[in-house]
């Protein structure tokens, strides 16, 4: 029996990997065409999602280290006599002052400077050693230079909670960054990655000719595991692994090309002898995410049910921040859909929570940090949902808002509206792996939460303050349940009327289909 490669957990130098006898998914063809195609690109990614292996991996193609791609696509392909001199930058270290970003670039470059064989004459400013760095080795070498930047925008989302201080960041990196451009002449091909994508009007502002290739359907799959390679290369090992709960729990990335796969979480699911755990979510904390979240008064269940224009989807400005695309770019919504209307001629992405990692470990998230509410009436709610007692959902939720501490209302005037008490209700249910759509659309109206557990669907409806009746009035008149009548599934129809002096369920009428 042939003796399995290892597994490239936290590996991001593609030589290790090779040369280590690592598992690697052939990502060269996707560089190949790249480098035909264009000269300046631009590739946006969540975090853990593979660029940085694939910066590396255009590296060592430039650099002409042949022997490592033997049996990749590229091998055959590529002129490995020719070979460029590489600048790679990789922010990295304390980067919470204009200061310290300053002294990391000049780090970078006095790297660069011995790995290149050549002396800058000034080491103080950086903007000056980056372009005597390009021009020298344009002079040493007799070859144009390539340059790869890894996680261009780290010195702005660093410190993104603190507005000014990224503003200061922003502006020292833009200014860095238009040396590329000035040097035109002297430069083969440029590599930029990123989480986000910031707007032309701030960052990009002095890289205008980058091509973004972030949402171009060719490269959707340039980073990521599609289910091609999880059924082929890593077949054997996977061996007795409930595969559909695996793609249930860690598939569903899309960047307009196949479903991909977060490579992070596949290798520690199965280093962790198919353990199935939130992996990515606990690699990094999305707190900037829900203080945008609680500041914004968000109605959450609109995660479920989001649809942007493409413009919205490519920018991202430190003045203005959007929710959504921050929520997009960050990873933890994705491309579901691509509506595209003929009339208007414009295209419109509806966008989803990718996963079941997502979906249970962001909403547990919210629970903790937002509500602050009784994590254990969870196991209530869910167990009344799918046993159909509805009594005892009634408990569960009168438990559950009895336990959101009163301070959560005193700033903001959220205990008036059904879209506070259906956040809260939403939130608890996500985080149980229920699948809800918030804001339901039909063709009499929008169905404010629609719950699917097992063969039973259930139609919400919440009131404030209302007539005694109202929401399950509201159900039936608006005939709600038509849309679902043909799916062989039993239906229950739940009006629940909140008060929002007692900040608590005053009514819960139900009824079932």
């Amino acid at each position: 029996m042939q003796k399995l490669k290892k597994l490239p957990i936290g590996i991001q130098t593609f030589s290790e990997i090779i040369e280590g006898n690592y598992i690697y998914i052939d990502k060269t063809e996707e560089a190949y065409k790249l480098i035909q195609e264009y000269k300046y690109i631009f590739l946006s990614r969540p975090r853990r999602f593979g660029k940085s292996l694939f910066l590396d991996t255009l590296k060592e193609l430039f650099e002409g280290n042949k022997k490592l791609f033997e049996g990749l696509y590229i091998y055959d392909k590529w002129n490995f006599q020719e070979k460029y001199p590489v600048i790679k930058i990789s922010w990295a270290g304390d980067l919470t002052t204009l200061e310290k970003v300053k002294d990391r670039a000049m780090d970078i470059f006095k790297t660069n400077q011995r790995l290149l064989g050549i002396e800058c004459e000034n080491n103080n400013n950086p903007s000056s050693c980056f372009n005597e760095l390009i021009q020298k080795a344009y002079e040493k070498y007799n070859q144009k230079v390539v340059i790869l930047i890894d996680e261009y925008d780290k010195p702005i989302l660093d410190v993104i909670e603190n507005i000014e201080q990224a503003k200061i960041n922003r502006e020292f990196i833009n200014g860095l960054y238009s040396i590329i451009k000035d040097n035109d002449a002297y430069i083969r091909f440029a590599f930029l990655t990123g989480v986000s994508k910031f707007s032309k009007a701030s960052i990009f502002s002095g890289l205008n000719m980058l091509t973004d290739i972030s949402l171009n359907p060719k490269y959707g799959n340039i980073c990521g595991y599609t289910q091609n390679d999880i059924e082929t290369t890593f077949r054997p090992y996977f061996e007795n692994a409930d595969m559909e709960k695996v793609k249930k729990w860690y598939n569903g990335y899309n960047f307009l090309k196949d479903n991909v796969y977060n490579p992070f979480d596949i290798l520690q699911f199965i280093s962790n002898e198919f353990v199935f755990d939130n992996y990515w979510f606990e690699s990094g904390t999305p707190s900037f995410l829900i203080k945008l979240i609680k500041e914004k008064d968000y109605f959450l269940p609109n995660l479920t049910n989001l649809i942007v224009d493409k413009k919205i989807l490519s920018s991202f400005d430190i003045e203005n921040i959007d929710l959504e695309v921050i929520l997009f770019q960050s990873g933890y919504l994705t491309i579901e859909k691509v509506i595209e209307d003929e009339l208007l001629s414009s295209i419109e992405y509806k966008l989803s929570i990718p996963n079941l990692e997502v979906q249970v470990s962001l909403n547990d998230y919210i629970i903790n940090y937002l509500f602050k509410g009784d994590n254990r009436v969870k196991k209530s709610l869910i167990k009344s949902l799918y046993y159909e007692n509805l009594e005892d959902l009634k408990s569960a939720l009168t438990t559950l808002f009895a336990s959101i501490p009163y301070n959560n209302f005193t700033k903001n005037d959220l205990n008036l509206y059904e879209g506070f008490y259906a956040s809260v209700i939403y939130t608890y249910l996500a985080s149980l792996g229920v699948k809800v759509i918030g804001e339901d659309v039909t063709n009499k109206g929008r169905i404010d939460l629609t719950l699917f557990v097992g063969d039973k669907i259930y139609i919400l409806e919440f009131k404030v303050d209302s007539k005694k009746g109202e929401a399950l009035s509201q159900i039936k008149k608006r005939k709600y349940a038509e849309k679902y009548l043909n799916d062989n599934k039993q239906i229950y129809l739940i009006g629940i009327e909140f008060s929002s002096e007692e900040k608590n369920i005053i009514n819960f009428e139900w009824e079932k289909l």
